[in-house]
């Protein structure tokens, strides 16, 4: 019981804190530059000094800040949640993370009584970040496969039209959602400041990691090299993306069973777990104790393999 109260008291503080670290990002005042770009001039005001308040919550997101560019000096979670498109540094996302995980911890052990339990609910909260992060890309990415053809038909027509490509590009940002307009308006954002724009649009194709932005961005490149009417390439690389995009959708239904057996096997075993330890605790005792640790830790990689093995099988390369 009294681990329970400390470790909700700890999840309440840290909770606190995260409402500081968002509270003070979102009354930060920001401006656009592309506001910037459109409105020379312009003075931006310096921000207010921070109060005290808004200093232990950065003494606190450098100091976890620090500690994650230890273990991961190349920069990973940084990059993730840059394409996640997640407003938090790492610091305050590894924060948001023990939070989380300390209230969880909470319940569980409130409700289990296990400290068995209680590990495997911490384990699964930062598994579940991770994978947080990953499905948040994955789903960005999906978002700016199908916007990327209408968004080449509207370049081409703006070009058709009479345009520059950098205007086009531009108006295009103004008609579409994000995130494809988001993404092209820091293209634009750049070109203004005196980057290429061919080098622009390949800072952007890296960021993704989508394979149609990299065909997009070579095909540019050749044609801006060997010359060539760039409104009807567009026109032939939205049509090629859009038949491509129709046959990935339709494998996505095909396998959606697949999928969808992969969660159910990969929540059931947890979850008649949990079950069974609230309905009848002393049912699993022999269980969570010596051999049966190792039993079940065997189990659960069996179980971890067979859901990667169904991944595996449902995801098809287009």
């Amino acid at each position: 019981m009294t681990a329970a109260v400390a470790s909700i008291v700890m999840g309440l503080g840290l909770g606190l804190l995260m409402r500081g670290i968002l509270r003070a990002r979102l009354t930060r005042p920001t401006l656009a530059l592309a506001d910037l770009l459109e409105q020379p001039g312009v003075a931006v005001a310096a921000p207010a000094p921070p109060v005290a308040r808004r200093r232990i919550v950065e003494a606190t997101v450098g100091f976890v800040g620090s500690a994650v560019e230890r273990f991961d000096p190349s920069g990973a979670l940084a990059t993730a949640l840059a394409r996640a498109r997640i407003p938090l540094r790492p610091g305050e996302y590894v924060i948001t993370t023990l939070a989380a995980a300390l209230v969880v911890a909470a319940f569980v052990l409130g409700v289990t009584a296990s400290r068995v339990f209680t590990v495997m609910a911490v384990a699964g909260c930062i598994a579940g970040s991770v994978l947080f992060l990953r499905r948040r890309v994955n789903k960005l990415r999906s978002r700016f496969e199908s916007q990327l053809p209408p968004a080449l038909t509207l370049i081409a027509s703006s070009l058709s039209a009479g345009h520059t490509f950098l205007r086009a590009i531009h108006m295009m940002c103004q008609e579409a959602d994000p995130p494809i307009s988001e993404e092209f308006a820091q293209v634009v954002a750049e070109t203004r400041l005196g980057a290429p724009l061919v080098d622009s649009l390949g800072r952007m194709a890296e960021r993704l990691q989508i394979r149609d932005v990299d065909w997009c961005v070579q095909a540019i490149r050749i044609q801006q090299t060997v010359g060539g009417r760039l409104a009807e390439l567009l026109h032939i690389l939205a049509d090629f993306i859009r038949s491509r995009d129709e046959v990935r959708q339709e494998i996505k239904v095909l396998t959606a069973e697949g999928r969808m057996s992969a969660w159910v096997l990969a929540g059931l075993a947890p979850f008649l777990l949990l079950a069974i330890q609230v309905l009848n605790p002393d049912y699993l005792k022999p269980m969570l104790q010596g051999w049966g640790l190792i039993v079940l830790a065997a189990a659960g990689s069996m179980v971890v393999a067979g859901i990667l093995v169904i991944f595996r099988m449902v995801k098809i390369e287009v």
